[in-house]
């Protein structure tokens, strides 16, 4: 049933009040469990030096300091531990830790363990990587393909690592998502079908993988109900079981998908992989503003705590036949995004992130984080970043991607932007810490460059913040002195 715009207008005075985070870059807004509200020029004028954890004495963990190994800049008292590093620590095969280390998810294993499943984007043909995932027996979709997933056990105390291959002969898996039955939903950012780019197979699926269950991974299927498109991430709405997922796309932008699962269906370990490939609803949003105007681009929003009411248009053709699912609509049907990345169930509703906007969107930023409600069926702008005038300059913080929510409060972010990357924190009550900067110079020392951070998750306990450099591909675990931060 859609929300009617009479109804959004009307609804829309009583959504939106909170508070604002403010960097040099622009202005945030988003917590779990905060309500959005307008930045005004009081607002940042009011907070604005704060933003990146200076001037205030209990925000945050105190400066960065630089690591003599350089590698990862951390505030005093916190240290990290190199866990998978690509062309140094090998899987149980022997063969290298896998390069392009992208998404994951933690689980407790047994014995106080804890496992990860690691994404590795690795795109086109195994010829193009030295260090592509292992062709596993059994565990393989197109022996053409280079990415896949490796999982890592990490035992109670940290002095033990094993690592195996979870599925291989994917391609680009980029993000994903954790289930709430206890898997990972991996997603191939690509569109590339059989004959292109070396292929044998189609792809741009998602694919579920079992961190406890190697036997439940063998003979790997794509879930073709989520559509063939090039994925980003997905979410699990565990009320509803409807699955939420963001496309990285261009030309022209991509779009956020509902899935809704057929009448009766039951999710839970390996029942994704049962549906026929037509299954369910795949649907694109379709948003319109308080006055009823329909909104073309998510860019169009150029204050935190905008909401958008939200209805959904059934795709035409999801497994993109001959034309690409965003191509398969016309203008004024659906409502595009740049750069739709990381998301994160949390507080009843979906975080979606857009890493960026440029000319081709209607206004430019450095990244949205939009909270979607799933009961009110609204999307409220909770971060804005303007656009980062000097990406070369720490300090600011700009092309958020991964995200997810911190046992300490607020949210942690990774970076994947221009210049200087970091792993930085937002406290409920508006202001932003950095927590790491990546110290790892794959240029020159005249052009220096640093890959982004991915993969940023807490260990089940809370006790140690995992992150990833994706490239060459060094999974780390940091660990300190946490505190709540408020």
């Amino acid at each position: 049933m859609s929300l009617s715009r009479r109804d959004f207008a009307r609804r829309s005075a009583y959504t939106g009040a909170g508070f604002a985070l403010v960097g040099s870059a622009g202005v945030l807004a988003t917590a779990p469990g905060a309500l959005a509200a307008e930045a005004t020029e009081e607002s940042v004028a009011g907070t604005e030096g704060h933003g990146h954890g200076h001037g205030g004495s209990s925000l945050g963990y105190g400066p960065l300091i630089a690591d003599p190994k350089g590698i990862l800049a951390l505030p005093k008292g916190f240290r990290y531990k190199i866990i998978t590093r690509t062309g140094e620590t090998t899987l149980e095969s022997g063969e290298s830790t896998p390069s392009n280390h992208d998404g994951t998810a933690t689980f407790e294993g047994s014995r106080g363990a804890t496992l990860l499943v690691n994404n590795h984007e690795l795109a086109g043909p195994r010829g193009d990587w030295p260090h592509p995932v292992p062709l596993t027996e059994g565990l393989v979709y197109d022996p053409a393909a280079s990415g896949g997933c490796t999982v890592v056990e990490v035992a109670k105390h940290g002095d033990h690592v094993t690592e195996w291959v979870g599925i291989a002969g994917t391609s680009t898996n980029c993000a994903g998502g954790r289930t709430p039955w206890g898997t990972w939903l991996t997603c191939e950012e690509t569109e590339d079908k059989a004959g292109q780019n070396g292929m044998t197979k189609d792809h741009g699926y998602v694919f579920e993988v079992d961190p406890h269950d190697r036997g439940a991974n063998r003979a790997p299927k794509p879930v073709k109900a989520l559509g063939r498109y090039a994925h980003e991430a997905v979410v699990v709405d565990p009320k509803r079981g409807h699955l939420y997922l963001t496309e990285d796309a261009a030309g022209p932008n991509g779009l956020l998908y509902r899935w809704v699962p057929p009448h009766g269906f039951q999710h839970g370990r390996g029942r994704l992989g049962t549906l026929k490939d037509d299954a369910g609803v795949l649907q694109a949003p379709k948003c319109y503003d308080s006055g009823g105007n329909f909104v073309d681009d998510l860019s169009r929003a150029t204050r935190t705590g905008t909401v958008y009411g939200v209805d959904w248009e059934p795709v035409p053709d999801r497994d993109a036949a001959s034309v690409s699912v965003r191509k398969q609509f016309k203008d004024g049907e659906i409502t595009r995004a740049r750069k739709l990345e990381g998301m994160w169930w949390a507080d009843g509703g979906a975080y979606i992130v857009s890493s960026f906007a440029r000319e081709e969107s209607p206004v430019q930023h450095d990244g949205q984080v939009w909270f979607y409600d799933p009961k009110r069926r609204t999307l409220t702008l909770k971060v804005l970043l303007g656009v980062n005038p000097d990406p070369s300059e720490d300090g600011a913080f700009d092309g958020p991607d991964n995200v997810t929510v911190s046992p300490y409060g607020g949210l942690v972010i990774a970076e994947d932007g221009e210049g200087v990357q970091h792993l930085f924190g937002a406290t409920e009550d508006g202001r932003t810490y950095p927590i790491a900067r990546n110290e790892l110079n794959i240029g020159s020392t005249e052009e220096p460059e640093f890959s982004e951070f991915t993969g940023v998750v807490f260990s089940p306990d809370g006790a140690t913040l995992y992150a990833n450099i994706q490239t060459p591909g060094i999974m780390l675990a940091i660990t300190g002195p946490w505190r709540r931060q408020r």
